[in-house]
């Protein structure tokens, strides 16, 4: 679907479900096809002073990809309100010959689905968490870092299936399945292990659920929804659970609150877990405001955060950006963001020191096609 730059190039950066513009190859019959894609490229630089090991490490600027890709949509009509639809779309490094490789470097989405203006819609395989599209996506406007719920990934990406409910009276409901499979892994507890191979476990095959439901009307928009962050997914094996919103003041300007908790382990195995991994987290509280107001060509963003963590430092983390339109398939941006701010409690320049110590910045130029 055609959108202006406003909504693609700026405002696409400020909303997860943002599209591209999009060439339409073919549309005929009922049949359509779009090729869509982007070039960015981009200089950062700043970031943590030290590595995990303690090291400290080199934050000098450098010229980087700033999320490239390439993408098809496909739809075909099935009935009058029946569609079936497939999307895909590949990563690819556009800043130099040497990280590019051979091209592509990333599927990043790739699924199929049927859609009803009446019944809802039903997708299976690789694609962006539901959680973010329709709970945390208000806060998902940053390109580069800046988000600090969870994301895209969250439990989702690869075998999958989701379905949401058309809108009722501003209401959407869905709900969506993670399979982690055991499928081929070795069941003997003494056999060794070549190369490649891996053991089953006690938990066998791991079914991980989201859902929730989003309303919107009129300037407000809430999402309510709950992850089960197995630890299979990189989670800490306990629920998540998020409540966002967004309120649109004018046509300028909106703001954005949200609140997001995931419980605490407290089991044996998973405190050997944090020993040897020391950079992961267990439960956690999230608060978050921001806001985006746009004036003609430009846009402008600002977040703020409050993590507190179990059994760990808590932190403050910001972001602020910039974007302008240059022209309708080009913008240019600057973002600055700390995701780890330490909280301060010293004095005024201790604490602006404490929350700009490890600060991130991100310059650069996108392409839309």
């Amino acid at each position: 679907m055609k959108k202006t730059l406003l909504a693609t190039a700026i405002i696409g950066a400020l909303s997860a479900t943002a599209a591209a513009q999009a060439a339409t190859v073919y549309d005929q019959d009922g049949t359509k096809l779009d090729i869509y894609g982007r070039i960015g490229l981009g200089i950062e630089g700043g970031g943590k002073q030290y590595n995990d090991k303690g090291q400290r490490i080199n934050r000098s600027g450098d010229f980087v990809n700033v999320g490239s890709r390439l993408g098809l949509r496909m739809s075909q009509a099935i009935t009058s309100d029946m569609t079936a639809f497939g999307r895909l779309e590949w990563r690819f490094k556009a800043n130099s010959k040497e990280d590019a490789g051979n091209g592509f470097d990333e599927l990043r989405q790739s699924y199929l689905g049927i859609q009803s203006q009446q019944y809802g819609t039903f997708q299976a395989g690789n694609f962006d968490s539901f959680y973010l599209q329709f709970v945390s996506s208000p806060f998902d406007v940053y390109i580069n870092n800046g988000l600090q719920f969870a994301g895209n990934g969250k439990q989702s990406r690869g075998d999958s299936i989701g379905y949401y409910t058309p809108e009722l009276e501003g209401f959407t409901a869905f709900l969506q399945l993670k399979n982690y499979s055991e499928r081929g892994y070795v069941e003997d507890p003494n056999a060794p292990l070549s190369s490649g191979q891996h053991r089953t476990t006690e938990q066998g095959n791991v079914i991980a659920p989201q859902g929730g439901i989003r309303y919107e009307n009129g300037p407000v928009t809430v999402g309510l929804g709950f992850v089960e962050d197995v630890r299979r997914g990189d989670g800490n094996g306990e629920m998540m659970y998020g409540l966002i919103g967004q309120y649109q003041f004018t046509d300028q300007f909106s703001a954005r609150l949200g609140y997001e908790n995931r419980q605490n382990n407290d089991s044996a195995s998973y405190a050997s877990y944090l020993d040897a991994n020391p950079t992961k987290e267990n439960g956690y509280n999230t608060v978050g405001l921001g806001a985006t107001y746009t004036t003609g060509p430009w846009a402008f963003t600002g977040d703020f955060y409050n993590i507190n963590r179990d059994g760990q430092d808590n932190s403050k983390a910001w972001s602020l950006g910039g974007y302008y339109k240059v022209s309708s398939a080009m913008d240019v941006f600057l973002e600055v963001n700390d995701n780890d701010a330490k909280a301060g409690n010293g004095r005024t320049h201790q604490q602006f020191d404490n929350l700009t110590d490890d600060a991130y910045w991100l310059t650069g130029v996108r392409y839309f096609f």
